[in-house]
């Protein structure tokens, strides 16, 4: 059987497996009362695919995907162990929580590298409500599409009014006709196009994920796009209602939700009304055709559906952007990549023209450099505001990450748009983000599509 027979839904992608080419100071570290619960790396299986097809061995923190939910209320710590027992170092990425710098996971920048069988002990106080998750920052490109994976929920002190809250990480795999991830993790073809896409696409790990819910009831939906590389456009079927926070920060005036879209590492949190007959979706629009990655089965009929729409959600304690006048001021530009131009770039101190730097796995630059600077991107002083320019002269999108802090994009008007911790540039946009350097420490600034990471696309600030 082919991979694309499993199911009316099939395989997504291009082929099946025979195709396959508050200021982070103020949150000290590692200060235990006991002994941390433990949050292990390592092997295991999941069903991804039908039944008929065995288990897929990936790996997994406690061996599952996605890992487990960590839950804790707004200001709470959130104290780990990590273990390592992968055949290879990894750490823990918290993303999107503005943490100290030395629990941020980013091997060589804040941590050495866990090696295999070692562990770490992480800890952090959770600042602000919302919705987060954590993955490995040593080889994302691989560990990361293996499984490696989990979300981190922080509660708001008095909940929102709704009758339930599900969270639902959304990924693509890269299956084989066995339902074994395929092995071609490190193709340069991906790295200098969009990245690893997949050909399955799951909920919590699963192909088919189901719940069952009632008409009228009002829901909480924590979306987490925890893909390499795809860009999710979804809509909702049978459910109506709002978008209320974006990368965990709360919107001032709740969205409308109509089809909207999901870079890489980007969450969206909607409440939503079931108001389906029989079942309530939400949907992936994909080249191929639309399909319902998550269902909800309706049951019955609760009380009368609310009225009211749904309330802003209250906000965290974020430190405003100053005038933009008088900002610190850096340009970030951002080359290279298939049908790109690029002819060559810096990489180890000296110049490489291009097949040189392919040789090296370096597809990409930021302002000329294929390899992580010596020197920041820019050198901040605690306080101040900052404004970055970023200019994508490529011929892909790119899901820019800043770890550390929540940023604005400086509209046209000059005006600022929401909060993000990641935000998605096309092909030849170019735009600025502005925030305040309130947060110490050495901060990475990436593409998470994570294949053009590792293949160039990196570069660190400094605030101290």
């Amino acid at each position: 059987m082919q991979v694309r027979d499993l199911s009316r839904r099939a395989f997504l992608g291009t082929a099946g497996a025979a195709g396959l080419a508050a200021a982070g100071c103020a949150f000290p570290g590692r200060v235990f009362a006991s002994v941390p619960e433990t949050l292990e790396a390592r092997t295991g299986t999941a069903r991804l695919a039908p039944a008929e097809y065995q288990p897929t061995p990936i790996w997994g923190y406690d061996g599952g995907v996605p890992g487990p939910t960590i839950r804790v209320k707004q200001g709470a710590r959130v104290d780990r162990r990590f273990l390592n027992s992968l055949p290879q170092p990894s750490t823990v990425h918290w993303h999107g929580i503005r943490i100290d710098n030395a629990m941020d996971g980013v091997p060589e920048l804040t941590q050495a590298a866990v090696a295999p069988g070692d562990s770490f002990d992480y800890g952090f106080t959770a600042p602000d409500a919302g919705t987060y998750w954590y993955h490995p920052h040593n080889r994302t490109w691989e560990q990361l599409a293996r499984g490696l994976y989990g979300a981190l929920i922080v509660e708001e002190p008095d909940a929102p009014d709704v009758d339930r809250d599900e969270v639902l990480l959304i990924d693509d795999w890269r299956l084989t006709e066995k339902a074994e991830i395929a092995e071609n993790l490190g193709a340069m073809h991906d790295w200098s196009h969009g990245g690893r896409i997949g050909n399955w696409i799951t909920v919590n790990g699963d192909g088919y994920w189901k719940s069952t819910a009632k008409r009228n009831e009002r829901l909480r939906l924590r979306l987490v796009n925890v893909a390499n590389a795809r860009i999710f456009s979804l809509s909702l079927a049978g459910l109506d209602g709002w978008i209320v926070a974006l990368d965990g920060q709360p919107l001032e005036t709740p969205q409308r939700a109509g089809r909207f879209v999901m870079a890489p590492a980007q969450r969206v949190d909607l409440i939503v009304d079931v108001t389906g007959e029989t079942e309530a979706s939400i949907v992936s629009h994909e080249r191929n055709g639309s399909y319902a990655i998550a269902t909800f089965e309706l049951t019955e009929s609760s009380a009368a559906r609310r009225k009211e729409p749904a309330a802003p959600l209250p906000p965290n304690p974020m430190a405003q952007v100053g005038p933009l006048k008088t900002a610190r001021r850096a340009e970030l530009l951002m080359e290279g990549g298939a049908m790109g131009g690029m002819m060559g770039a810096m990489m180890g101190g000296r110049s490489m023209d291009m097949r040189s730097l392919v040789q090296q796995g370096k597809v990409w630059a930021f302002n000329g450099r294929a390899d992580m600077p010596e020197e920041p991107l820019i050198s901040a002083a605690l306080g101040e505001t900052v404004r970055i320019r970023i200019e994508n002269r490529t011929g892909w999108p790119h899901a820019m990450h800043l770890h550390g802090y929540h940023f604005r994009k400086v509209l046209e008007d000059g005006t600022l748009g929401a909060w993000r911790d990641t935000t998605l540039m096309q092909a030849e946009e170019s735009f600025e983000i502005a925030f305040v350097a309130d947060n110490p420490g050495n901060w990475l600034l990436h593409c998470h599509m994570v294949e053009h990471s590792a293949s160039g696309m990196m570069t660190w600030i400094r605030v101290a």
